[in-house]
């Protein structure tokens, strides 16, 4: 196997089965697992009440499949993390414990139980219930200037040539050829993978758009290549415009260093957060792969999960030409949910326990919000949402999600956080092939 093809393979499954660690890890608990079972679930199996409905979570503590009575458990209910004021210690009776609460606004009711067991770690599981999840409004407008902002940007970003070079690449899956890409812009250059059927005609296929979760990588092959097989122009590309193909250690040193803490960058300024750059270069990519004589100049999908989530809903919103989202457990929704006493989305661009907000942070966010995206396209589009994802917070996912006028869908992962299985990433491809069928017919 070739250097390239073990590398793209690698950036190709790395993210998959990371997903799949920490999905894992929360039944797991620890490497050494414990002889202690933890469990904390909602009344209803879909976890969906109305305002003021009373919410009964059932805690439950058993040692080698016994019950327990004895363990100490501590709960705490919070509006998706923000505190509510109200927690206990929980007596067992048979090895459950019942702990009750409600919310009289939309949102969500997360209920979090901590045991100790002799000579462990605390152990934390999480339940979260939805109230009224399809109420759940942004917690600000988008600014006055909000579109004029982005015209004017997009405007200077079409000033500047397009310049796409293609370079030929080992192609990872048979009947698909691939390419290394690359492009000026403004907020950086565009690195991407481009990879499309063996002998397709001009104006024949569909076009996919493929953007990345957080962290710093190259743009990955095999996701291209992967799509390609499935019949569309699949363009791949990575958030920072890094070159393609290096060695692992140099993207670890970048994050280690100059780009550590990246999303962070340049918060209290519209034009300095490197959500700026970020993007343009999404903007970028959508012009490259528009580019191309092969797309069929009526379908482009964005997809991604996570940051990448978050760009697939920005994609729609900066460009009418996107007619289907594909958004797994999506970021950037709701960046100003502390304002109005809500959870914020990532990257928390202002801190969830700041005792008052940085003006400057509040205003350069709300031209970056997933929220006012998802207002301005009318795209089909499909979502994924955790109820216990602490890192994109239902809240803000749902408050994105309701901001979306055309036909749309999403899938509640009711006793999961931030991450992928398989059957999710499984769920949202054939989201987007049912989309490309029911287009197509």
């Amino acid at each position: 196997m070739s250097t390239r093809l073990r590398r793209a393979l690698h950036a190709h499954g790395t993210a998959l089965l990371l997903g799949l660690l920490v999905a894992f890890s929360a039944f797991a608990l620890d490497k050494n697992p414990s002889a202690y079972t933890l469990s904390v679930t909602a009344d209803r199996p879909e976890a969906v009440y109305r305002r003021g409905e009373k919410v009964t979570f059932t805690i439950a503590v058993s040692l080698q499949g016994k019950p327990v009575d004895e363990a100490k458990v501590r709960w705490t209910l919070s509006k998706d993390g923000k505190g509510l004021g109200q927690q206990g210690e929980a007596k067992l009776k048979d090895g459950v414990a019942v702990v009750t609460g409600k919310l009289d606004e939309p949102g969500f009711l997360q209920c979090r139980a901590d045991i100790t067991p002799p000579g462990e770690k605390v152990k934390t599981v999480r339940a979260a219930a939805a109230i009224d999840p399809l109420d759940i409004k942004p917690s600000l407008p988008a600014p006055d200037d909000f579109d004029a902002f982005w015209a004017g940007e997009k405007k200077k970003l079409a000033a500047v040539p397009l310049n796409v070079r293609m370079t030929p690449v080992n192609s990872l899956v048979e009947g698909v050829e691939c390419f290394d890409v690359q492009a000026d812009g403004l907020g950086g250059a565009l690195s991407a993978y481009l990879a499309r059927p063996v002998g397709a005609k001009a104006k024949g296929l569909p076009a996919i758009v493929l953007t990345h979760g957080a962290g710093v990588a190259s743009s990955r092959l095999g996701v291209a290549a992967r799509w390609a097989a499935d019949g569309l122009l699949a363009l791949d590309f990575n958030a920072h415009g890094l070159p393609n193909d290096k060695p692992k250690e140099f993207y670890a040193q970048l994050y280690r260093g100059e780009l550590k803490d990246y999303f962070w960058k340049g918060r209290d300024s519209r034009e300095g957060l490197f959500f700026h750059g970020l993007y343009l270069r999404l903007m970028r990519a959508m012009d490259a792969l528009t580019a191309q004589p092969e797309w069929d100049g009526q379908t482009l999908i964005a997809c991604g999960r996570s940051q990448g989530g978050g760009q697939a809903i920005v994609a729609a919103g900066l460009d009418p030409r996107v007619t289907f989202i594909a958004a797994e457990i999506p970021a950037f929704c709701d960046h100003t949910g502390i304002v109005i006493g809500r959870i914020n989305g990532w990257p928390r661009l202002i801190p969830n326990d700041a005792e008052k907000p940085d003006d400057k942070v509040v205003a350069a966010a709300r031209y970056y919000d997933a929220v006012n995206f998802a207002a301005r396209t009318k795209a089909q589009a499909f979502f994924t949402v955790g109820f216990i994802d602490i890192t994109c917070p239902p809240t803000g996912v749902y408050a994105a999600y309701n901001q979306l006028s055309g036909r749309k869908r999403i899938w509640n992962h009711v006793d999961t956080g931030h991450v992928s299985k398989l059957e999710y990433e499984a769920g949202v491809r054939d989201a987007v092939l049912r989309y490309l069928k029911e287009t197509t017919r």
